[in-house]
């Protein structure tokens, strides 16, 4: 899988650290009970198709990526620089 990195170019993903989902998580309150911590740190969502995730250009220019994949096909339809996408609220 290639990802095309806005400041370097097309890249292979072995350069970049897959971080996550890029969604804001819900953060328990701090008496909010082992559960729902529990749930907060090792918890997340595996959905088949289109997600917003997260990559850091971590052998290249340090840059924190938004990737829009597909995760059935790999196929990745938008790359954005995550300073960028908080910029535009999105």
């Amino acid at each position: 899988m290639r990802i095309d990195c806005p400041l370097c170019g097309s890249r292979d993903m072995r350069e970049f650290y897959y971080q996550g989902a890029a969604v804001a998580l819900a953060r328990p309150a701090p008496d909010a009970g082992e559960a729902a911590w529990d749930d907060y740190v090792h918890l997340r969502d595996n959905p088949a198709g289109q997600t917003r995730e997260l990559w850091h250009h971590e052998a290249g220019c340090s840059a924190w990526l938004v990737v829009t994949r597909d995760t059935v096909s790999h196929e990745i339809s938008k790359v954005a620089l995550a300073a960028d996408v908080k910029e535009a609220g999105a």
